[in-house]
């Protein structure tokens, strides 16, 4: 039977939506030294913060384990969970391009996408060789 859903299909675009117009509007509190009045000086900033499907599930007051279990693996939902993921990768890949989030953290971010730092240089399979030009051996 199961227990019962939080969101309906229109429900959970709307809580996304808000998720998102959260993330994008976070006011942080910030602190830096002032050498011209020798004191430390406070002031409250809007930053961005990068979209998660665990950062939505805090937002949302929902475990990560129900989500994925009552909507990622419902077909009805299926669509939605796929752009929210999708959304999300566009997101931290969107904030590493424009420098809102550091290159070397990168590797970390990426890989929950699929992306990787490593370089294949390993060659597998037939290689064909190819010599070009009239050079003759003589005999």
């Amino acid at each position: 039977m199961g227990r019962p859903r939080k969101f309906t299909r229109k429900t959970l675009e709307d809580a996304w939506a808000a998720y998102k117009a959260d993330c994008d509007s976070r006011t942080v509190l910030t602190h830096e030294f002032s050498s011209k009045n020798s004191e430390f000086v406070s002031a409250e900033l809007r930053r961005r913060v990068t979209y998660t499907i665990e950062g939505f599930c805090v937002f949302a007051g929902l475990a990560r384990q129900d989500f994925y279990a009552t909507y990622a693996e419902d077909v009805r939902f299926r669509d939605i969970v796929t752009r929210m993921r999708e959304e999300c990768e566009v997101d931290a890949r969107e904030k590493f391009e424009t420098g809102q989030i550091p290159t070397q953290l990168a590797g970390l971010w990426m890989s929950k996408y699929g992306y990787t730092t490593r370089q294949d240089t390993s060659v597998t399979g037939a290689v064909p060789v190819v010599i070009s030009g009239e050079e003759h051996l003589e005999d």
